[in-house]
């Protein structure tokens, strides 16, 4: 962790992101089983919630990288 970002650091914000993933999961299921909803609202939530698993995956690579030796 070079860049000047501690460890506690990076579990904060991993766990912030983790609930926004699961805040969008709920989000997402709810917009479905409406019976009508706005599928572009939909897409959108999504792909933020793609996003979001995307930097959490890096987050956890920073925190526990890969070893191979």
């Amino acid at each position: 962790m070079d860049d000047g970002v501690d460890s506690a650091e990076l579990q904060s914000e991993l766990a912030r992101l983790k609930e926004e993933h699961r805040d969008l999961d709920r989000a997402i299921e709810a917009l479905e089983s409406a019976p009508v909803y706005d599928r572009l609202q939909l897409q959108r939530l999504k792909k933020r919630k793609l996003t979001l698993r995307d930097r959490i995956h890096r987050i956890e690579d920073e925190i526990l990288p890969d070893i191979i030796a």
